[in-house]
């Protein structure tokens, strides 16, 4: 069983940066696609970012593209999600989840972490 643990939220100021990360609890973490999503209040969860098992492909929302980086570090188990230029259209609970694939894009997303805050007051 994977376990996924966010980490790395808070409430922070319109153009501000946070680096949110998500642990793995198994070393097999490096064979899979990883990736976060969000939850704002009142709406759906919506993909973010996703990154392939090796870390040399990216894919993200329109939204973000420029201000958010995905990467993966396989020999610490984690992955991480730098949000700079922060906009209040930002809040939302992120979660990161592990893809029963390696590559992305992919829709097979298989374990969820529970979550982590952020805010961006304007």
């Amino acid at each position: 069983q994977v376990q996924l643990v966010e980490s790395g939220g808070g409430l922070v100021q319109a153009g501000d940066s946070l680096r949110l990360a998500c642990g793995s609890s198994v070393r097999t973490f490096r064979n899979y696609a990883m990736g976060w999503f969000r939850q704002a209040p009142g709406k759906e969860r919506e993909f973010v970012a996703a990154i392939s098992w090796s870390g040399s492909n990216s894919d993200y929302t329109n939204s973000v593209k420029g201000r958010f980086t995905i990467s993966k570090d396989n020999t610490k188990n984690t992955m991480y999600l730098q949000m700079n230029n922060l906009k209040p259209e930002d809040t939302a609970i992120y979660y990161c989840a592990a893809s029963s694939q390696s590559t992305v894009p992919t829709k097979a997303w298989r374990y969820w972490g529970q979550g982590t805050q952020v805010t961006v007051s304007s």
